[in-house]
């Protein structure tokens, strides 16, 4: 999917508005019983991924997601995949095994409406920031790419100072 696809998403994105506090709620156990809380990657972007094994769009998207997490688990994103299925945990942790996820996988109850907002679709991704607030919904399947380039927009729009409206805009380099 092109970024502006993807800008068109986020923006059109009715999952936008969710409450902060919905989020701090966000607990689920993985295959191995071990419970995962969202605010434990708090300080980290979190891309929060529904899916389902049965999914060919999300089995396509794995790898990226692997790819992504492994390079930037240690410096400033996570990827949490949460199995939107009723499928039995041991079965669920086969599969993260056959398909040598590394990130953390929980398991959701499709009957209940997720915390982040609607899944209209599989797969569907939210982003978390840094701060734990929404900031993105995608449906269909992501790639890292995608994923690095939002992000780093993200970020360096969060890094930039307020310009005064006494000040004037600075004028940017031309590498004279």
């Amino acid at each position: 999917m092109s970024l502006l696809k993807w800008v068109a998403v986020v923006v059109l994105s009715t999952g936008l508005g969710v409450a902060l506090a919905a989020e701090r709620d966000f607990t689920l156990s993985d295959a191995n019983g071990v419970r995962h809380d969202l605010k434990d990657y708090r300080g980290k972007w979190v891309v929060v991924n529904y899916w389902a094994t049965w999914c060919p769009p999300c089995l396509e998207e794995i790898p990226d997601l692997i790819k992504f997490h492994n390079k930037h688990k240690d410096l400033d994103a996570v990827v949490v995949g949460v199995d939107y299925e009723d499928i039995p945990a041991g079965q669920l942790a086969g599969e993260v095994k056959h398909l040598g996820i590394t990130y953390p996988v929980m398991q959701a109850d499709p009957s209940v409406n997720p915390s982040f907002g609607d899944v209209p679709g599989l797969p569907t991704t939210f982003l978390i920031n840094p701060q734990g607030e929404l900031v993105a919904k995608h449906t269909g399947p992501i790639t890292a790419t995608a994923l690095e380039s939002y992000i780093r927009r993200k970020s360096a729009a969060q890094a930039k100072p307020p310009v005064s409206p006494a000040a004037p805009a600075a004028v940017p380099s031309r590498g004279l």
